[in-house]
């Protein structure tokens, strides 16, 4: 027969894990060549060795699950998912309306691929059948045509359905079907960044999860840098930026709150699906402004943090790059939060943290005048003891109580620096302590630092002095826990972060402040995102227009119809000038002799303009309202400290489908950037410009 050789070929195995763990039928995934290569020499070490009844777990997908050969499945190791059905597979079937192949169980195709190899020496195909306990026969015809039969009793053909009637394709090898191998990723990481999602269970417009969304993200990345750095990848200098996906919303509706079973109970029968809907996401932003939630929010975010920060490190132990953060929505301004209320520490070479020996060393507070003399406060003793004071009552009191009784600043600080001190420790060991007015909370700390406020003023709109006031900028009263290292970067996504701090009270950002551990700062958010706001204009004076920052298209160019909006732009504007200069002609040709002498400035007279200041002439000043400023003068604009004197409010390109109608695609446009090549492009470039690798 055509095609026979008599020498018989074995089967190159590759191995698949189920994605779906309910439904295995139409979901199986292949691993990239690296790791089924892996996976496949480690199994065949162990059958020759002997090993085989000895679990064996390889590292896959870039070190993020672990394949335990044994039981055949797949564990993530930096998040909660049920197990993966891990199979090795060799023989492949498909319906008519199936999409992709399925693999056979690997006992099945081991009898499949005996049967072949028969047929190959002794070059039998004459309707070669292989029957199966389940109903199913496979008659092998050649060694390209194999079909799978099923076995029907007579009295069920006509309930069953026509396609499962139907023959199906048997393939062998992954040379006989059309299956896309995922890009194996690089062993060596050059940077990790935390993702925090924002509102609700989902992330983007598919209603996917936050660990399925930063999936997506990173594969974007890899992309990206296949294609846009791949000079430089090639040249062994760059790896990989492993993006690792934070999710609180599990915890704070899961049971350990309770929150949803409290919220369930005071909610109306009446459109119900809508009202599930609002207590899922919109809530959250009413829980993050209660004192009682946002702590467990703030606690989730950065012991998640720490966390997976511990375990990346584990897995990674020859990592040297740094860490960065990025937050969508509410992510970013709990980020935002947290940061604001960093404390400034030495950092290894890596960026993590090294407390100094004074932050280290715990401290004895058994005795309370003990712990006064030794900060330096032993004058105050007798006037807080006079008062029956001790720790407890003392972390009751906020900085104006000691003002009120005649402590001087310097000393006040002190007190308030003990206090942190004192809860600090005693959080670590599982005690809270309460905070003025809100029992059972968390006590609040004055945030202690020598670089500048967030603040460059008192705000008008509140008589409260926020110099001085224990939370600085309006935050909620809480205790805001300690990150395990220095991020480089905070990336905020689509932020209301301006809105927050204005709804707070704040005016202006001092262009002085920088995050107290992390040096850089990126706005990044959609034209018609509705919940995304600007922070620059919040540092620069008010009446300066400063447009943000285009960000590039992945591709290298502007989008044509923007670029189309500028022209167009461009031709109204020289036609209105060619009007007015035809205008001024006219009238200077048409008008009739007049007195020249100048006149004479008096009592309801007001003086000549010079001639480069007449109306019509008189240049727009930076300064003035609305006035668009210059590239010159914006180069002389300064926008503050928060990205180390960068700018750092950047736009999208709104595509061109979307220009049509702002409304229509106004709740998309927030949930755009876990799949924008452009903003996963922005990230990249900002993280290797520092390592000194450009686009």
């Amino acid at each position: 027969m055509e095609g026979v050789t008599g020498v018989y070929e074995p089967v190159q195995h590759h191995w698949f894990h189920c994605q779906n763990p309910v439904d295995c039928r139409s979901s199986w995934i292949p691993f990239s060549r690296e790791d089924s290569l892996r996976l496949e020499e480690t199994h065949k070490h162990g059958e020759t060795s002997g090993e085989g009844e000895v679990e064996v777990v390889v590292a896959t997908e870039g070190r993020r699950f672990d394949v335990r050969l044994k039981e055949r499945r797949c564990f993530a190791v930096y998040w909660e998912q049920p197990p993966l059905e891990v199979r090795r597979c060799s023989w492949f079937h498909k319906g008519d309306k199936d999409i992709s192949y399925t693999p056979y169980p690997e006992d099945t195709s081991l009898v499949l691929e005996e049967a072949y190899m028969m047929a190959v020496k002794l070059n039998d195909w004459k309707k070669k059948k292989i029957e199966f306990p389940t109903g199913e026969t496979v008659v092998l015809h050649s060694p390209t045509l194999m079909t799978q039969q099923q076995t029907i009793p007579l009295k069920d053909w006509i309930s069953l359905p026509s396609e499962q009637s139907q023959p199906r394709t048997v393939k062998r090898g992954l040379e006989g079907i059309r299956v896309e191998l995922p890009e194996g990723e690089p062993d060596q990481v050059d940077h990790l960044v935390f993702m925090v999602h924002g509102i609700g269970p989902t992330c983007d417009i598919q209603l996917r999860g936050v660990i399925q969304c930063v999936n997506d993200f990173r594969g974007a990345s890899l992309s990206l840098l296949s294609s846009h750095f791949k000079q430089s990848q090639d040249g062994t200098r760059m790896g990989r930026v492993e993006f690792l996906p934070v999710d609180w919303h599990r915890v704070l509706h899961g049971d350990a709150t309770g929150v949803d079973d409290d919220i369930q109970r005071i909610t109306l029968p009446s459109i119900s699906r809508l009202r599930q809907f609002s207590n899922s996401t919109v809530l959250d932003l009413f829980f993050y402004n209660s004192p009682t939630y946002c702590q467990t929010i703030i606690d989730t975010v950065a012991s998640e943090i720490n966390r997976l920060h511990q375990v990346f490190l584990q897995r990674h132990p020859q990592f040297t790059g740094a860490v960065s953060l990025a937050g969508h929505s509410l992510g970013s301004l709990i980020l935002f939060d947290l940061l604001t209320n960093q404390e400034r520490r030495n950092t290894d070479e890596n960026g993590s943290s090294v407390s100094s020996p004074s932050e280290a060393t715990p401290l004895d507070f058994e005795s309370f005048e003990d712990t006064l003399r030794n900060f330096g406060l032993g004058k105050y003793v007798q006037m807080l003891t006079k008062e029956q004071m001790d720790l407890e009552s003392l972390g009751l009191c906020s900085e104006t109580f000691f003002k009120d009784l005649g402590i001087p600043l310097g000393p006040r600080k002190k007190i308030m620096y003990l206090l942190k001190r004192w809860r600090g420790q005693e959080s670590r060991t599982g005690t809270s302590h309460p905070v003025p007015g809100i029992p059972g909370i968390a006590g609040v700390y004055s945030h202690v630092q020598e670089h500048p406020t967030l603040l460059s003023g008192t705000p008008s709109t509140s008589p409260v002095d926020y110099k001085y006031f224990d939370v600085g900028i309006g935050q909620v009263s809480i205790v805001y826990p300690q990150l395990a290292f220095q991020p480089q970067a905070f990336f905020a996504l689509g932020s209301p972060i301006g809105m927050f701090l204005t709804v707070r009270g704040l005016k202006r950002i001092d262009p002085k402040y920088s995050l107290p551990t992390c040096k850089s700062f990126y706005n990044i958010f959609h034209p018609f995102d509705p919940v995304a706001c600007r922070i620059e204009p919040m540092v620069v004076f008010p009446e300066v227009d400063l447009p943000p920052i285009l960000i590039p298209h992945h591709k290298g160019r502007k989008r044509m119809h923007l670029e189309l909006k500028d022209s167009l732009k461009r031709v109204s504007s020289d036609l209105l000038l060619s009007i007015s200069t035809v205008r001024g002609v006219w009238q200077t040709l048409t008008m009739l002799p007049v007195n020249t002498l100048p006149l004479v400035a008096g009592v309801g007279t007001t003086a000549a303009l010079p001639p480069q200041e007449s109306e019509g002439e008189r240049p727009v000043c930076s300064g003035a309202p609305n006035g668009t400023v210059s590239p010159t003068e914006m180069r002389n604009i300064s926008v503050g400290m928060l990205n180390g004197g960068r700018r750092f409010d950047y736009v999208l390109q709104e595509k061109p489908l979307e220009s049509f109608n702002e409304y229509l695609f106004a709740i998309q446009s927030h949930l755009c950037y876990w799949d924008s090549e452009d903003t996963v492009l922005l990230l990249l470039r900002e993280i290797y410009e520092g390592k000194g690798i450009l686009l």
